[in-house]
């Protein structure tokens, strides 16, 4: 099992009680960074997002059969008041405990189920090359996303590239979509930029990186962009936890070189990894 199904385990076997995503990360047998990053890859979710999801999914479930006491519901989906229950209900639900036990169903609700891994987001992984990064400048635009809004990242590339080639001081061809700032609740900032030779020049409302020197393992992948989350998938979840090196809480990235299309999203990219310089033993 790798690390995202070692979780699923552990949360559907233990969503009742009260989980933290250290315990969950300590499950898969990988760090709390390693887990949100390996966790989003393969489900497009944040952990304890699902977690919470599961829990008020089975108590809608109670509550939709007829429960008396909603206070015992909330008890028993790990909630220690009726009020934090009912709050984090309507959240989740846009509904409140008591409409949902008197209406008699979940028709209206968006439950959560018990995720399966997808096939389809198993796919040949080449083996990496392990290398040492130069220090890089990157400029270009930055966006902060959860793992539900991530999919608004093609439109942010749709935005940055008429200004690919016009950056003040853009060193080569090659564009660059940069992941950092994650926290455990999976929010991450993304940027797409360029390497340039100077932060001179660059609009204000631009990010600016700063990428140190760094090993990194370089993932080499030959087909169409639309492979990129099942690729993530495989480095997280089968990669690295087979490998003997450990992961670094730093900036990782795709790089899109000059055989890359934006347009039809054919030639191939490569995604970066940081590393700990030394194998583990």
């Amino acid at each position: 099992m790798n690390p995202v199904e070692k979780a699923l385990w552990f949360v559907e076997s233990h969503f009742g009680s009260d989980l933290a995503l250290a315990d969950i990360a300590q499950a898969g047998g990988v760090s709390r960074f390693h887990l949100t990053r390996a966790f989003s890859a393969a489900t497009g979710r944040s952990v304890m997002q699902y977690v919470r999801g599961r829990r008020l999914s089975e108590a809608a479930k109670a509550l939709s059969s007829g429960a008396r006491d909603i206070l015992s519901v909330a008890l028993d989906a790990g909630y220690n008041s009726h009020e934090a229950f009912t709050r984090a209900f309507r959240d989740e639900f846009g509904l409140t405990p008591e409409t949902v036990r008197a209406q008699g169903n979940c028709k209206s609700i968006p439950l959560v189920g018990p995720i399966r891994m997808h096939e389809e987001l198993r796919i040949e992984l080449e083996s990496p090359q392990i290398v040492r990064g130069e220090r890089m400048l990157i400029a270009g635009l930055g966006e902060r996303y959860s793992c539900q809004s991530s999919a608004g990242i093609p439109s942010q590339w749709q935005r940055f590239l008429p200004h690919f080639g016009y950056i003040a001081g853009q060193i080569g061809r090659t564009a660059y979509g940069v992941c950092c700032n994650s926290d455990d609740a999976e929010n991450f900032d993304y940027v797409c930029g360029a390497e340039v030779e100077h932060f001179s020049g660059i609009p204000s409302e631009w990010r600016c990186l700063r990428i140190p020197e760094q090993t990194y393992a370089v993932f080499v992948q030959r087909d169409h962009i639309s492979s990129i989350r099942a690729t993530w998938n495989m480095i997280w979840n089968q990669w690295l936890p087979n490998s003997n090196y450990e992961v670094v809480d730093a900036p990782d990235f795709e790089r899109y070189g000059e055989n890359f299309k934006s347009s039809t999203g054919a030639g191939g990219f490569e995604i970066w990894i940081p590393i700990h310089t030394g194998q583990l033993a």
